[in-house]
């Protein structure tokens, strides 16, 4: 886990966060270049971040489809 005051990535919120929900933000762009997954807490852009592979990021994701 890292934490970032002025990051350079262009975060996109997750489609759940007009939801009312808890708000995650990833780096899409960050993927391609490195492999890795930026997810950060869009309510603390300053605060930790937390780096997944890929295939850590797509199991993330298939988990909490199945949670909604």
């Amino acid at each position: 886990m890292t934490t970032t005051t002025d990051s350079p990535l262009r975060w996109v919120k997750s489609s759940y966060s007009n939801n009312g929900g808890s708000c995650v933000e990833w780096a899409p762009s960050h993927v391609s270049v490195t492999g890795t997954v930026p997810i950060r807490d869009s309510k603390n852009p300053a605060g930790p971040v937390l780096l997944l592979s890929s295939t850590a990021f797509a199991g993330l994701v298939t988990l909490a489809r199945a949670a909604a």
